[in-house]
């Protein structure tokens, strides 16, 4: 039996040996793969066609991930991240394209283009049309166009679908998942302090479904989103009404029309120009452009490739440190308590970015891109104490929302100089909640007890023992002071009382237009708009723009450069269904994003300024 075991274990130990020498020089042969490897210039055929193709969703900010992480997700075939492309990314692209004359048409492949933000979408949109204006031809074609992918399409010259194909175009729907039952079943008790009528990101805790408040902000809000939505779109297209109504008997009409034929209905309609096969798409493209017999396919250059090619024109654009400079920081994400990497905002950390551009003397004014749903009420006000300081100092603070910039994400733009928003922007809801989940049945129900003796009578909370009245007392007391004390900094802000402020706070959500109707926002304008305020409120007119980051260590830096997608596309190629992992991932994340949202809440008093009915920043 003995002699079994050692045979086992060196055959075991055998296996780990072999696994760490392959692991050892597949990072060695990576190594060296990547420091003999002689970059080769990018190569723009005359006439050539620009695919622009984002894989992944549209991003203020990417997520930063540990590069050892990611060299071994991806070596492991275990990279479960959603991709993520910078929105500046596109736009330069295509402003690049715009006056380069290599370059005699875009071709839009949207086929990895993950949903992603209204005004992130318009942003794109407003840059092809520029691109348009050289009379350079836009041409999109793809088997199925999601909603998202469609908007972007139909700001194209020639909108091709497969004939097998069809067009999404049905509105926007809200999902909630409610966790009442779950917690019952587990014997979990919430305990909600809030305060605000429509404040209802505690819902899904105590609720099976949504509250009439609830459903009321949600109505109010997402219809508002539609109807621009559909007003761009319809801007570009003159669609038929079985899709501009969004009834449902002038749609099966259209569809009975078309004999059940999803295609021809989508033509019928106007969504589309013409039916063609990826065959007749690429003829058409060689046609065009011609044909490249290195790719043996239509000449033209991939997106990626063409952001990588160094032409001269960056660094005469960007000269000595000496020149003034608009210093913009990103705040993406849900906000925590501490220090977090880029994809989420730490209250400490989003405050030294602060504290790193208002100490360069060169920053002459700040922009502050919010791309958030809240979080922190504490790491809020950390944060929003910083952007005092950079005022004390003369500084001008642009805040800019992107997407979302409701309730902690409002919170930090409160008392910048001016707020600007996309009219798609989700902001205000201005309210607090608090949240505590006690387990003292739980833990009965399987023979745990627990009991404690306390020197004073000052209660702490011990959540195997529940939730005394005056634990409950002092909880709900501290949140509504909270809430004032964000009504006062809303009211000193914005120049409202505090009354005025309180008729339009209550934890309600409003689009960007909407809120400029009430006051919580200055100007409607985009990321551009912002900087040129910011410009204009500092006094400069030549200047550049820069992107205040995080600092890596010498470490990071190295394992960064090792490790980077060079050596891991020398090590190993990977080939990803982009329908199936499109599909899977947005499964997941939608069952999954709360309770990654729950496992973020840290704030040190248990207080939190964060709006459930907002999207994840994207």
């Amino acid at each position: 039996m003995g002699s079994m075991f050692r045979y086992l274990w060196r055959f075991i130990n055998g296996i780990r040996v072999i696994l760490l020498n392959v692991i050892f020089f597949a990072l060695l042969i990576g190594f060296f793969a990547l420091m003999l490897q002689e970059e080769e210039p990018v190569e723009v055929p005359e006439n050539g066609i620009l695919v622009l193709n984002p894989q992944g969703i549209l991003v203020e900010e990417e997520t930063y991930i540990d590069p050892v992480d990611q060299f071994f997700n991806k070596a492991l075939g275990a990279d479960d991240q959603i991709p993520e492309v910078l929105l500046t990314d596109v736009v330069k692209a295509l402003e690049k394209a715009k006056n380069d004359d290599r370059i005699g048409a875009v071709f839009l492949d949207l086929s990895g283009l993950y949903p992603s933000g209204i005004n992130k979408l318009q942003r794109v949109a407003a840059a092809i049309n520029d691109f348009k204006t050289t009379n350079k031809p836009v041409i999109t074609a793809a088997d199925y166009y999601a909603q998202h992918q469609y908007y972007l399409a139909a700001h194209a010259d020639t909108v091709y679908l497969n004939p097998l194909g069809s067009v999404a175009f049905d509105g926007f729907e809200y999902g909630q998942i409610y966790f009442k039952g779950l917690l019952e079943k587990l014997k979990l008790k919430p305990h909600v302090f809030k305060v605000g009528e429509y404040k209802s990101a505690v819902e899904p805790f105590i609720r099976d479904n949504m509250s009439d408040e609830a459903r009321e902000a949600n109505a109010f809000l997402y219809n508002d989103l539609w109807q621009q939505f559909k007003r761009d779109v319809t801007h570009q297209r003159d669609l038929g009404d079985a899709f501009v109504k969004g009834e449902l008997a002038p749609y099966m009409e259209a569809f009975e029309q078309a004999d059940a034929d999803m295609a021809q209905m989508a033509l019928q309609a106007n969504l589309v120009d013409a039916l063609k096969t990826r065959a007749e798409v690429r003829n058409e493209l060689i046609n065009l452009a011609g044909y490249d017999d290195d790719k043996e396919t239509y000449r033209h250059v991939a997106f990626a490739n063409y952001l990588a090619e160094r032409n001269g024109e960056e660094d005469v654009a960007l000269p000595g440190q000496e020149r003034p400079q608009i210093a913009v920081v990103v705040a993406r994400g849900q906000i925590v308590n501490g220090s977090r990497r880029a994809g989420m905002i730490g209250g400490d950390s989003t405050a030294e970015l602060i504290r790193k551009a208002r100490e360069d003397d060169n920053t002459k004014a700040i922009v502050l891109r919010i791309d958030s749903p809240g979080g922190s009420g504490f790491a809020s006000e950390i944060i929003r104490q910083e952007i005092l300081e950079a005022k004390k100092q003369g500084i001008p603070v642009i805040a800019s929302m992107s997407t979302v910039a409701a309730s902690g994400g409002y919170w930090i733009a409160a008392d910048a100089d001016q707020i600007w928003a996309a009219p798609s922007t989700i902001t205000g809801s201005i309210g607090v909640f608090g949240l505590m989940i006690t387990a003292e049945d739980s833990a009965n129900a399987i023979g745990i007890n627990s009991d404690s003796y306390s020197t004073t009578e000052l209660p702490s909370i011990n959540t195997l023992e529940g939730i005394t009245d005056a634990q409950k007392t002092l909880l709900q007391r501290s949140t509504e002071s909270f809430y004032d004390y964000f009504l006062e900094v809303v009211a000193n802000a914005r120049g409202m009382t505090k009354a005025e402020v309180d008729a339009v706070a209550q934890g309600r959500i409003w689009t960007g237009s909407q809120a400029q109707e009430r006051g919580l926002v200055d100007f409607l304008g985009d990321f551009d708009d912002a900087v040129t305020a910011a410009a204009e409120a500092a006094g400069i007119e030549d200047y550049r723009v820069k992107t205040i980051e995080q600092s890596l260590t010498p470490q990071q830096q190295f394992f960064a450069e090792l490790l980077g997608d060079a050596a891991v596309q020398s090590v190993l190629s990977t080939t990803v269904d982009n329908d199936a992992q499109h599909w899977l991932m947005g499964t997941v994340n939608n069952v999954l994003q709360q309770s990654k949202s729950l496992q973020n809440f840290n704030d040190p008093k248990n207080i939190y300024s964060y709006c459930a009915l907002c999207p994840q920043p994207r």
